[in-house]
């Protein structure tokens, strides 16, 4: 019951294998073999979902009818807060203009709504329903035990995480950030994270994966580059996970589990003469004999689905435009890029005025630093752009995005105040590397 599924749950999650010339996971060719099949239709099948989702938002808003209010998990699901349920009802409309391509341009044109609707939300569409039916293989049968014995004593003295963290940190990498934020969000719901861990876990180790790095410094013209570019950005990712936790928002997490209630330890002990391994495998197969019925297991993956496509899809249409239209059609962002200059000719970045621009567009989308570093002729300064754009990993047109329509208690002030800090601790970081390999 242990090794069977945790196996395929590796298999899938974790396993990385060569498709189509990247390095990707079995999930994720899953979700291109239903994109593939769906074509042109998964516009339609993301629409109709976020209408829905709006619609019957509405209809428990408003009437509240016992199918709905009688059963624990569609009450939790469509009865939300009056923010939430606007937010709902804005991805509705702006997937229906983006959909019929009507209305203003700078609601459903290419670079904003149009951009999230075709680019992003059939991807996500794909990804949320084959991670979300196969994550209990991950969580319910012990593997999260196992490792948490077994990292526990490098998690936990290195980035104050329980063992199990180092799960969503290597499915993130491999395959997916989204994937990891459903795990985190999943495993704070059920009690095995804090609400600082689950906070950490979400925008700490919701890496962005190989395959889309490969864009990212593509984009730049570095392909030749691709090591030194990632091996950048694990050190960069590692220095920020050492630090922003230990600074405030992060910090002032409380330490109390989605009940309220304290956590009253922190990682099982170690029993006397037992190892490691032995221990961590006789927890795992603890874990295992709780489940007594495989179909309860698939109704909750069932459930995980239904839960990320009603309840984040809108969220991401509607925060990820939203973000899209303020870089695009105001100058917010180059604003905010400005008091970077200083620190940019600091650290001796060439074109520091281009470059500030990208520093903070990041928050919106964090493909268009690459895009806007492209007319940069500086190589340095282009490997610190890319490098940067991948580290600062809170993006609002998805992982921002995520996080709000999750269960991870994070604001949108406490995102956006991680984001920068996320910024200015590994800039320096990225920016002496970039000197000794330029």
């Amino acid at each position: 019951m242990f090794l069977i599924p945790s196996l395929l749950g590796i298999l899938l999650f974790m396993a990385p294998v060569s498709h189509e010339g990247g390095i990707t996971i079995p999930v994720a060719i899953f979700s291109k073999l239903i994109l593939s099949t769906l074509g042109e239709q998964s516009g339609l099948v993301v629409s109709l979902v976020i209408i829905c989702s709006a619609v019957i938002s509405a209809l428990a808003f408003i009437a509240k009818p016992k199918w709905i209010t009688s059963n624990a998990f569609l009450k939790n699901l469509f009865i939300v807060s009056p923010v939430w349920f606007s937010v709902r009802l804005l991805g509705a409309v702006f997937v229906c203009l983006s959909y019929f391509a009507v209305g203003p341009e700078m609601i459903s044109g290419g670079a904003t709504g149009g951009f999230i609707f075709t680019d992003l939300l059939p991807t996500l569409l794909a990804v949320f329903l084959f991670a979300g039916l196969f994550l209990p293989l991950l969580t319910n049968f012990g593997l999260l035990e196992m490792f948490g014995a077994m990292l526990s004593r490098v998690m936990r003295p290195l980035f104050g995480l329980p063992g199990r963290s180092a799960v969503d940190c290597a499915t993130s990498w491999l395959g997916d950030g989204s994937v990891a934020i459903l795990m985190s969000s999943k495993q704070y719901e059920q009690g095995y994270y804090t609400e600082r861990e689950a906070a950490v876990v979400g925008t700490t180790f919701s890496a962005v994966s190989i395959s889309f790095s490969l864009v990212v410094i593509a984009q730049v013209g570095l392909e030749h580059m691709f090591v030194p570019f990632y091996l950048t950005v694990c050190l960069a990712g590692f220095v920020a996970a050492v630090v922003v936790p230990r600074l405030p928002p992060l910090s002032w997490k409380k330490d109390t589990l989605a009940n309220g209630e304290e956590k009253t330890s922190h990682d099982a002990e170690l029993p006397a003469g037992e190892s490691v391994l032995r221990y961590g495998f006789s927890m795992a197969v603890k874990r295992a004999s709780t489940i007594t019925s495989l179909r309860a297991v698939f109704k909750e993956g069932l459930q995980n689905a239904l839960d990320m496509l009603f309840g984040v899809l809108p969220i991401v249409m509607a925060i990820g435009t939203l973000a899209l239209i303020i870089a695009e059609y105001t100058s917010v962002f180059a604003i905010l890029g400005a008091p970077f200059v200083p620190l940019l000719e600091l650290l001796h970045i060439h074109e520091a005025a281009a470059a500030s621009e990208t520093m903070v567009v990041g928050l919106a989308d964090m493909f268009i630093p690459a895009v806007l570093a492209a007319d940069i002729n500086s190589e340095m300064t282009r490997f610190v752009v890319a490098v940067m754009s991948v580290s600062q990993l809170i993006y609002m047109s998805e992982v921002g995005a995520l996080l709000l329509g999750s269960k991870i208690p994070i604001k949108l002030w406490e995102m956006v105040a991680i984001f920068l800090l996320r910024t200015l601790v590994t800039l320096p970081v990225i920016a002496g590397v970039a000197h000794l390999i330029f």
